[in-house]
């Protein structure tokens, strides 16, 4: 079949994977052999970021090529975008593209389709079992039992544990057959954008059988260190109150590492299986590749977890791009570059023109006017938020419900433990840096960030004066609230008793972890948060009654 003029764009997508994570990229602990493929085969980028290192607001980073100040995102909670904004699947639609979501998108609301002809959803917590495809899916195979079907996300959100769905049907695998049968459907018969997205390695980490032991006995990487105290909100982020008895617990933090690049492994192989199907059906070279994630992980650096940090380990992300007719095997390119540079880059290669009179922050990475020596990052809103810039020497964060900034020497100090002003505050170096690059982050809050909500009257940076510490709201609902919502709403009565019961699948999926078996976490502040005391007593008996007399 000879190949069509357009080219076809495949967007792949993981969630919370942090740039070293990819062997062929240096790091050598890394078990990545179909990544490591697009690397040999196609462009790394080594300083590509995230705008947003939060799910919702970096994926209307790369679905608009805009930020906050138009699409309305700096935190995962919010309602809806204003629908005359233009977006990367509708402008390909509207150019004679297939276009075709797969996996996690996190839109809000959840189906909303901005533009793909068909949305295939696998979401993490399913409002109903009818609005997404993977659930269906499991219902259809027989696991429609099962209610925690991405693993447990109360109490273990970020424990070891086993998936509760085998292998051939676990959510990663399910995202690579779906995207595969588009393929296979297609076989180029008319241009195809099709985003595929997996949730992993997003936690709960729910280990496939497959992958339990890859990285067991491994030399890894151990957790970043400071040499200065954390600021409050990297203080907060770091209060986890799963972590099990202090003797266990360096185990325990190797073993949440372990599970999360075996995870990452397990999306490798799904990767390799949908690199196949192109070159399979005659379409690979005629298709832009791109694999990127939404964030980082902090995954024990600076004592912290979890994302929305400025940190390199939350907003640094991979980023590789094959197409042999515009990028040579083998290519590296090192200038900053971010999502909001994907809607851009992709049209430029469709040959479609960006329609609105908005101004987009991004450019095609195949050549544009864009200052690429300079990266802008945000996240939260009023006392919640931060906004960084930073430079190829220097790394400036501003905390505006904080008494604090941070400076870090990213040439000196790659891995930002020392706060330059707090441990050399009037070193003309530092002061210099200070001021220059605090005007940056006045300039672009001025021109990207949330409109009356950044700057005072006087044009500098607001200061809230009842900051709250806390963390941002995605954050707080890990630690006990979570449990899943579509067994509630199947309106059957005979199936909706058939599901499985959170307790029994709680135990199961840590049967065979021996470090996150439930009697060792905090079961008392996770009765606090309304879980059931009988199902508590089966596991540590009398903590729900501890914890009535505590409450009273």
């Amino acid at each position: 079949m000879p190949q069509q003029a357009c080219p076809n764009i495949l967007v792949l997508v993981t969630d919370q994977q942090r740039f070293d994570t990819i062997a062929a990229a240096g790091y050598p602990h890394m078990i990545t052999p179909n990544l490591d493929r697009l690397v040999r085969e196609g462009c790394l980028f080594r300083s590509a970021y995230t705008p947003n290192p939060i799910c919702v607001p970096a994926r209307y980073h790369l679905l608009t090529g805009l930020t906050v100040r138009r699409h309305g995102f700096h935190g995962n909670s919010g309602t809806s975008m204003d629908a005359a904004i233009p977006t990367l699947p509708g402008l390909l639609s509207d150019a004679g593209y297939e276009t075709r979501a797969i996996g996690k998108m996190h839109f809000q609301p959840p189906r909303r389709h901005h533009g793909f002809d068909r949305m295939e959803l696998s979401e993490e917590t399913p409002r109903t079992r009818e609005s997404d495809e993977y659930a269906m899916y499991l219902k259809s195979v027989g696991l429609g039992n099962i209610q925690n079907i991405h693993g447990i996300r109360n109490l273990l959100y970020e424990a070891p544990q086993r998936s509760l769905v085998p292998d051939e049907h676990h959510g990663s695998t399910w995202v690579a057959d779906r995207t595969i049968a588009f393929l296979e459907s297609n076989r180029g018969r008319q241009p195809f954008f099709c985003w595929s997205s997996w949730i992993a390695p997003h936690p709960p980490f729910d280990l496939p059988e497959s992958v339990v032991d890859l990285y067991r006995n491994a030399d890894l990487p151990e957790p970043i260190r400071d040499t200065t105290e954390p600021n409050e909100f990297t203080r907060v982020m770091g209060d986890d109150h799963t972590l099990p008895p202090a003797e266990q617990r360096e185990a325990y933090m190797r073993r949440r590492r372990e599970a999360y690049y075996a995870q990452i492994t397990y999306v490798d192989r799904q990767i390799g299986r949908v690199l196949d199907t192109l070159e399979r059906t005659g379409v690979l070279d005629n298709t832009l590749i791109i694999f990127t994630s939404d964030h980082g992980e902090m995954l024990g650096d600076h004592g912290s977890h979890q994302k929305a940090q400025p940190y390199d380990s939350c907003t640094r992300i991979p980023l590789i791009m094959r197409f042999p007719a515009r990028i040579a095997a083998g290519a590296e390119r090192d200038e900053f570059c971010d999502l909001n540079d994907i809607l851009p880059t992709v049209l430029d290669v469709a040959g479609v023109d960006y329609p609105s009179p908005d101004e987009l922050p991004g450019g095609s990475l195949f050549g544009d006017t864009k200052d690429r020596s300079i990266q802008y990052m945000s996240l939260g809103g009023k006392g919640r938020r931060w906004a960084t810039v930073r430079d190829r020497r220097f790394k400036y964060t501003y905390y505006y419900g904080l008494p604090y900034a941070e400076l870090f020497d990213m040439q000196d100090d790659p891995d930002e433990t020392m706060n330059l002003l707090t441990t050399q505050p009037d070193a003309p170096r530092v002061v210099t840096a200070r001021e220059r690059l605090h005007q940056l982050v006045i300039e672009h809050e001025a021109r990207w960030g949330i409109e009356g909500e950044a700057l005072d009257d006087s044009g500098e940076l607001r200061r809230y004066e009842t900051p709250d510490h806390g963390p941002p709201d995605h954050v707080e609902q890990l630690r006990a609230r979570q449990f899943p919502k579509f067994p509630a709403m199947i309106a059957d009565p005979a199936e909706r008793n058939a599901i499985n019961t959170f307790a029994d699948e709680a135990l199961a999926a840590v049967r065979d972890e021996p470090l996150s078996q439930l009697d060792r976490f905090d079961l008392s502040s996770w009765r606090e948060h309304g879980a059931d005391a009988t199902f508590l007593d089966r596991v540590q008996p009398g903590v729900s009654d501890n914890t009535q007399s505590r409450s009273e």
